[in-house]
């Protein structure tokens, strides 16, 4: 286990390296992870990732009230509190804006993950969750149905959240999948027609080797 300080240092990583690749801009955006078993570490709101430090983030309880820090958790802590009461085994949660995902979502189109073998190995089927008003009660309703089963959910107009054991992991599911999403839009480019999923027989066989 992770002591408080270099979880601190893993979120402001994160941080920095979704600004670093364009998956954030400003202060779009949050990164939490399991502090112990009553409270979480979270990003405030309001503040540019790139600019944060550890000292900036905060500790909140599983209500959402901040036991240490300065300053107001993000304005998204209900949508990473029910992912951590759902998903006991999920240590972290990244949401992010990254430009081609949330463009799949504008343009009305699935993330095709049944496309890609390596991201269907990892990933499943990646759901998209309906639109909800950002900051508000009705996102975690919107990904309600899905958290229990899925890793990654993309938000209608509103990026993507990554669960995962640990922060790196859940950071890389995001990157991940943008990587694919400019793979599909270059693919969808080149031949014109919608993209082709691999056949069944395929993604069982991907999902069995996955799991072993």
């Amino acid at each position: 286990m992770l002591t408080e300080t270099r979880l601190r240092e893993a979120i402001v990583w994160v941080c920095r390296r979704l600004e670093r690749k364009g998956l954030v801009a400003a202060s779009d955006g949050n990164v939490s992870c399991r502090l112990c078993e009553e409270c979480i570490l979270i990003t405030p709101s309001g503040r540019a990732k790139s600019e944060l430090v550890p000292l900036d983030l905060l500790v909140t309880d599983l209500d959402g009230n901040v036991l240490r820090g300065r300053g107001k958790p993000s304005t998204e802590i209900r949508m990473h509190l029910l992912v951590y009461e759902k998903r006991p085994d999920v240590q972290a949660v990244v949401h992010a804006h990254p430009p081609l995902l949330t463009a799949l979502s504008l343009a009305g189109k699935a993330f095709p993950a049944a496309a890609l073998p390596e991201v269907w190995a990892i990933l499943g089927p990646v759901p998209t969750a309906g639109y909800a008003t950002p900051g508000t009660d009705e996102v975690p309703r919107s990904i309600s149905p899905f958290v229990e089963r899925h890793d990654a959910i993309l938000l209608e107009r509103h990026g993507v959240l990554t669960a995962a054991e640990n922060l790196k992991k859940a950071y890389y599911l995001v990157e991940k999948m943008e990587h694919a999403a400019a793979t599909f839009f270059y693919a969808r480019l080149l031949s014109g027609a919608p993209l082709q999923s691999l056949p069944p027989e395929a993604l069982q066989a991907l999902k069995k080797h996955a799991a072993t």
